[in-house]
C-alpha cells in the first residue's frame, strides 16, 4: 500500500482585517515573503508579516505605527545625551510648550533653569507638567521621543540650590536672579523608530 504523507497541521491565526487584505495582495508585485521582510527592513527571525499575527497583535502594530516602546533606564539615557527639550505646561487655562535648555539630575530629575520672576516660574512651580525631548534623522527616518511627566516645584534648598549652581543646566538667558525648577519623573515614556519599519513600509496600501 502507497504511504500517502500526512500534512502538517496549520495553525489558525486569528488574522486581522489588514493582514486579510495584504495577503492575497502580495503574490501580485512578485513579492514574497523573504521580499516583504527585507524590504521592510525587519529581520528575517523577527514577527513577519501583518497577516502571519493574530487580530490583536495587529492592532498593536497599528496603534504604535512602527514604533517601539523604550523602557524607563533607556528613556533615561537617551534624554541624558542631548541638553534641549520642550516643557509643556498650562497658561492662563491654555497649553504651552517652551524649548528650553535642561540636564538630568542623579535620580532622573529634569532640571532647567530660569528667571525667579518669570511667568514660567509662577506658572509651573507646583503644578504638573510634561517635559518631552528627541532625537530625530529625517533622512533615515528614524529616531526617538521621551516625555516625563511629573510635579515641577523651584528648588528652595540653598544648599541643593548651591550644587545645582555648579552641575545644573544653564538659562539661554541668563539673569541676575535665576532658580532651578526640578520635575520629578513619575512617569516616564518613550518611543523609537527604525528605519523601514512599520506596517506600510513594504510600500502595500491597506
Amino acid at each position: 500500500m502507497a504511504e500517502h504523507s500526512v500534512p502538517s497541521p496549520v495553525r489558525e491565526t486569528p488574522a486581522g482585517d489588514l493582514g486579510r487584505r495584504l495577503a492575497p495582495r502580495r503574490p501580485e508585485p512578485g513579492l514574497t515573503r523573504e521580499h516583504a521582510v527585507t524590504r521592510a527592513g525587519m529581520s528575517p527571525s523577527g514577527p513577519g508579516p501583518l497577516e502571519e499575527h493574530p487580530a490583536g497583535d495587529l492592532d498593536a502594530v497599528l496603534r504604535d505605527d512602527g514604533f517601539g516602546e523604550l523602557c524607563r533606564g533607556e528613556c533615561l539615557r537617551l534624554m541624558a545625551a542631548v541638553g534641549v527639550g520642550r516643557l509643556v505646561y498650562t497658561r492662563q487655562a491654555l497649553p504651552a510648550v517652551l524649548p528650553v535648555a535642561f540636564r538630568l539630575d542623579a535620580d532622573g530629575s529634569v532640571l532647567v533653569c530660569a528667571r525667579a520672576d518669570s511667568g514660567l516660574v509662577r506658572a509651573v512651580d507646583g503644578a504638573v507638567v510634561a517635559f518631552e525631548t528627541d532625537d530625530v534623522d529625517p533622512a533615515r527616518r528614524s529616531g526617538w521621543s521621551v516625555v516625563v511627566t511629573g510635579a515641577a516645584a523651584v528648588v528652595t534648598d540653598p544648599a541643593e540650590h548651591a550644587r545645582l549652581l555648579r552641575t545644573g543646566p544653564r538659562s539661554w538667558a541668563p539673569s541676575p536672579q535665576e532658580v532651578f525648577v526640578r520635575v520629578t519623573p513619575e512617569l516616564v515614556t518613550g518611543r523609537e523608530l527604525h528605519t523601514g519599519q512599520g506596517p506600510w513600509a513594504a510600500g502595500l496600501s491597506p
